[in-house]
């Protein structure tokens, strides 16, 4: 039952949005999370165990592969046991570390994608200085730095938005615990100051936009002019998944949180979010595998193996 809250008062529990047709939500949440499971980790798996996948680029992936099994692992879980028991319940503390830790694993993609706009940048127009900008302790700190900024913006935007005091009911019109969800429970005007976070992190967030635009400009410019087409096409096959991971990622993101209230519907915010916050960890991998002949080739390898050592413990037992 949805509660509403009185100034000073403390939620123990919200509910989030209720599911109507609650087995075929649960099946697709399931085959969906499955999905990016498998996927994000024969891409771990595969450039942790061919030493020709160590590089810069893949290292990137790698990581950017335990982010998305981060984020999805954040939000589908809880859906996936509210469908099966058709149950809205949620913990004080639950929604808070959703919170937390969607906010980390986003903010950290986003700040590692920006570093993958660089990294083909530097490979494709600076190829001779490859290596000196890009080598491994380079690699590891710039890697870092994602994954930190992403921790210090989520303290930040979790420790401001629960310290708000809310008094509009508990009920959270979202499958899991959405920030701008949350505020629109605030009942003073101290949600500006969360407003105002918001906005430093969107001014942030543009500049990074512009640094891989910018980086991509110059990389079609570089591409075209390499006399090969054999060469073309292997520039674009290493650069467009990773422009189309940004561009699900960033126009999905930006739309649910920066479109106009009259155009806001519960429908139209389910579908967006779902669309930021769950597609892109469940279809990364197979735009970057799709494209990329080393990875399918690695993927290939390491199947066959598992594959094989089945089959002989399979003979043996």
């Amino acid at each position: 039952m949805e509660q509403q809250m009185s100034n000073g008062s403390f939620i123990t529990e919200f509910l989030l949005l209720p599911v109507e047709l609650q087995l075929l939500h649960f099946w697709l949440f399931l085959g969906i999370y499955l999905a990016a499971l498998l996927g994000n980790s024969l891409i771990i798996t595969a450039i942790a165990c061919h030493h020709h996948l160590h590089t810069p680029m893949y290292f990137f992936l790698l990581n950017l592969s335990l982010l998305d099994l981060g984020s999805i692992s954040t939000t589908l879980p809880k859906a996936l046991d509210n469908s099966l028991w058709d149950s809205r319940n949620i913990s004080y503390l639950g929604c808070a570390a959703q919170v937390f830790f969607f906010f980390f694993f986003v903010t950290a993609e986003f700040s590692l994608l920006t570093i993958m706009s660089y990294d083909r940048y530097v490979a494709i127009c600076k190829p001779l200085h490859y290596g000196t900008l890009l080598g491994s302790r380079a690699c590891v700190h710039m890697a870092a730095a994602a994954w930190g900024s992403g921790f210090l913006y989520a303290v930040l935007h979790t420790a401001n938005t629960f310290s708000l005091p809310l008094c509009k009911g508990n009920a959270v019109d979202q499958f899991f615990c959405e920030m701008p969800q949350i505020l629109k429970l605030s009942c003073s005007d101290s949600y500006l100051r969360e407003v105002g976070l918001i906005m430093v992190s969107a001014c942030l967030a543009f500049g990074c936009f512009v640094f891989i635009v910018v980086s991509y400009v110059q990389i079609l410019r570089a591409v075209l002019r390499i006399p090969s087409e054999q060469g073309r096409h292997k520039a674009f096959s290493t650069c467009l998944p990773h422009l189309v991971v940004v561009s699900l990622f960033v126009s999905t993101g930006i739309f649910v949180h920066l479109k106009p209230p009259s155009i806001s519907s519960p429908s139209l915010d389910l579908v967006v979010t779902f669309l930021y916050s769950v597609v892109p960890p469940a279809v990364n991998p197979l735009i970057y595998s799709m494209r990329n002949q080393e990875i399918k080739d690695a993927l290939r390898k390491l199947i066959t193996r598992c594959y094989a050592e089945a089959m002989n413990c399979s003979s043996s037992s």
